[in-house]
């Protein structure tokens, strides 16, 4: 199942005078890390290198930022593929010590400065949820309401017209046992009208 982290973490190492400063962080998308990136280009105009992995919604991106093509982004990736990790940002800002490490040197910085920092990281499981959107009738809005709260299902909306209408939340895996329960103790008089996952 994959995962997220609590809080970002962070980890320096020095290798041969250069200083690596890694970060992971949660981000929602792609805008919001290049966003975080351009803030830490920002906050360090001394450094060499930006580099950054990103891994949300599935997506997927890495950059080198002017590291010999492979050797920072990619290795950060898959750092972040390894421990299941999705809305992460994975950043290394490079301080340039005057040593150059070479290719394998390059990637064990750069992996190793994401891999302490996730030693250091508190990870929580994402749990995907859908929303559900539906119509019954006034003698069917206890049953729901019911079993609603025995899934942990979260009311969103509920608005009374000749029908109810109801938008709630609940965790994705338990969704479709949630309508078929309901549909067939609902005895056909619920209408599901949309589901969304997210």
């Amino acid at each position: 199942m994959p995962s997220s982290l609590a809080a970002p973490v962070h980890a320096e190492l020095i290798i041969k005078k250069s200083r690596f400063i890694g970060c992971v962080e949660n981000v929602p998308d792609r805008a919001a890390a290049l966003a975080r990136v351009e803030q830490l280009r920002a906050d360090h105009p001394g450094a060499a290198h930006v580099c950054w992995a990103l891994m949300a919604g599935g997506q997927s991106a890495a950059n080198d930022d002017g590291e010999p093509g492979g050797t920072a982004g990619r290795p950060m990736l898959e750092v972040l593929r390894h421990q299941d990790l999705d809305g992460v940002l994975a950043t290394v800002v490079r301080y340039f010590g005057g040593v150059k490490l070479g290719a394998g040197g390059l990637v064990r910085a750069y992996t190793d400065a994401i891999a302490q920092a996730l030693l250091k990281a508190d990870k929580i499981p994402l749990v995907r949820m859908r929303t559900l959107r539906c119509t019954l009738p006034y003698a069917q809005e206890g049953l729901l309401r019911r079993e609603a709260a025995a899934v942990g299902a979260e009311l969103l909306d509920t608005t009374h017209g000749a029908l109810v209408d109801i938008t709630l939340q609940l965790p994705a895996s338990a969704a479709d046992d949630f309508i078929a329960r309901l549909n067939e103790s609902g005895q056909g008089r619920i209408g599901w009208l949309s589901t969304v996952d997210t």
